[in-house]
């Protein structure tokens, strides 16, 4: 790409090249420089920011930049649970580089990121579960490389879960975790989560007597959802996976994660809703924010997810047609405290230290941010 002119190139006793007049870069604006085919080690001058740059393979950085690396959780929002003898909805897919990550997937390494570049940070919200039209899953989050699927809506008698992406009602929805099956005539079945994201949503119970229905849970970053073992009783969200990539009192004081005793807990699926004539348990939520399925009074919601944990809601009772919302996602950064980061506009966010490190938890939005 690049053309050397110079009147006299010559050897130092040190085997180094000596130019006697100066060093030209080829120039280009940065739409010209984007335009390029550039393999890592190109160089050229950037004349719209007035800087002499590098490709380093991936990306385009300015000559002499830092170079480090960032500790992350990224989680995605949570389902809604499913409507009308609900299923649990599924928890968010959750990625991390620090203490565990989803799905039974080994612990990812830290992203390596260019001082003074910006990098995109989006925080899913929780899915929507205001109505039986609604569509259930959560939303995705993301921060640069790193991308995680919104977790998959519970089943439901006549609709939600697999309805929205063109299968049966009665099953769960695929997502970062899946969603828990309802009935329907026949059980529903949980839907698959996303490899080292999140697992399996539980099945519905398989057969129904006098409005005696129970829904499987939705699946956890950490467990799957069980299975409604019988007509009475549902099953319970999967459990989310502990991550102190901040402590416990830190995610307390910003209202993220679930604190069970000393460790924090993300993305646990929620509960399975009943009928009206089960006599027996609601599923329970798992840790990670998952909501409780509704109990058998019958025309009632299930619990919402927990905000800032992708936890999936509980699945709704019998007759009710709506559902409550999954709980809203989470990135975390973690970087080396001689960098300062800063955060563009869209985006809500508190800072929090340990020794040798900083940490910024994004709650809310989508927008840039750069680490110099």
């Amino acid at each position: 790409m690049s053309e050397l002119k110079t009147n006299k190139i010559s050897t130092n006793d040190q085997n180094n090249v000596a130019i006697d007049n100066a060093l030209g870069l080829k120039s280009y604006t940065t739409t010209a420089r984007d335009a390029l085919t550039s393999v890592a080690g190109d160089m050229i001058y950037n004349t719209t920011e007035s800087k002499p740059q590098f490709y380093n393979g991936t990306a385009w950085s300015d000559l002499g930049a830092a170079i480090f690396d960032v500790d992350f959780l990224v989680v995605a929002g949570g389902a809604a649970g499913g409507v009308d003898y609900g299923g649990g909805g599924g928890a968010g897919g959750l990625r991390s580089s620090v203490g565990n990550t989803g799905g039974g997937g080994s612990l990812e390494s830290a992203v390596s990121v260019v001082g003074g570049q910006s990098y995109l940070i989006t925080v899913g919200a929780g899915g929507t579960g205001t109505s039986s039209s609604s569509y259930l899953n959560g939303n995705d989050s993301i921060f640069h490389t790193i991308s995680t699927l919104g977790g998959g809506g519970g089943g439901g008698e006549n609709a939600g879960g697999a309805a929205t992406q063109g299968g049966t009602a009665k099953n769960g929805a695929t997502g970062g975790s899946g969603g828990g099956g309802s009935f329907n005539g026949s059980a529903g079945t949980g839907a698959a989560g996303t490899t080292n994201q999140g697992l399996a949503g539980g099945n519905g119970s398989t057969t129904a007597a006098s409005r005696r229905v129970a829904a499987g849970g939705g699946g956890g970053a950490g467990a799957a959802g069980s299975n409604a073992p019988n007509l009475d009783n549902s099953g319970n969200g999967g459990a989310g996976v502990i991550c102190n990539i901040i402590s416990s009192s830190q995610a307390t004081t910003a209202s993220v994660g679930e604190v069970v005793s000393t460790d924090v807990y993300y993305a646990g699926g929620g509960g399975g809703g009943m009928g009206e004539n089960s006599t027996g348990s609601a599923g329970t939520g798992g840790n990670g924010g998952g909501g409780n399925g509704s109990d058998s009074s019958g025309d009632e919601l299930g619990g919402a997810g927990t905000a800032n944990t992708g936890g999936g809601a509980g699945g709704s009772g019998s007759d009710k047609n709506s559902s409550s919302s999954g709980g809203s996602g989470i990135v975390i950064l973690k970087y080396p405290d001689t960098y300062t980061i800063s955060v563009g506009a869209g985006l809500a966010s508190s800072s929090a230290t340990t020794t040798g490190y900083k940490m910024e938890i994004f709650t809310a939005g989508t927008g840039t941010i750069s680490i110099s």
